[in-house]
């Protein structure tokens, strides 16, 4: 039962994040977002520990003190910033590397769309951008990166959605 349940969710999220790359402009990137979660490595502990209003990795952090599901999943999807991590050389510890622009649209469309998925009818436009100001001063990821994700959080929740996907889509850079 947990499988259908994990399976109708992460299908849900996927196809809610393919519709948000296609409003950023990277309907192609989105058309491939996520799919490494099918996978049994992800998909299997996600039946699992599936809550249906929590991530499963939460669980199986619980009961193993890690998830081995989420490190196959970060180290092959380069919309989380935790990919982009590498050992600096002249520091020689582990820092993060400043994400390419087409994966810092993707991780917005993926964070509005899980706080869509996990929230449900408590959802509000502020809800990923709270999410992520709850964390921020213990992440580990590029300050610029964090600054550009930070602003489109904010964009989308002081001006909604038709006003941030219509930035997203004219950023060149940052």
């Amino acid at each position: 039962m947990n499988g259908w349940k994990h399976f109708l969710t992460i299908t849900r999220h996927r196809h809610l994040v393919i519709v948000h790359c296609k409003k950023a402009g990277i309907l192609f990137q989105g058309l491939r977002h996520d799919l490494s979660k099918y996978s049994p490595a992800e998909f299997l502990p996600g039946a699992r520990y599936f809550q249906g209003n929590r991530s499963p990795n939460e669980g199986e952090r619980e009961a193993y003190g890690y998830s081995k599901a989420w490190m196959h999943h970060k180290g092959r999807n380069k919309h989380h910033f935790e990919y982009w991590t590498d050992y600096d050389a002249k520091t020689r510890q582990l820092a993060p590397v400043k994400m390419p622009l087409r994966y810092v649209k993707e991780m917005f469309c993926d964070r509005v769309a899980a706080s869509k998925i996990y929230m449900k009818e408590q959802y509000r436009d502020d809800s990923a951008l709270q999410y992520f100001l709850r964390a921020k001063k213990v992440r580990m990821i590029h300050p610029e990166t964090s600054k550009l994700l930070e602003h489109l959080l904010s964009m989308l929740a002081e001006n909604g959605e038709e006003q941030t996907f219509a930035y997203i889509r004219g950023l060149k850079d940052y």
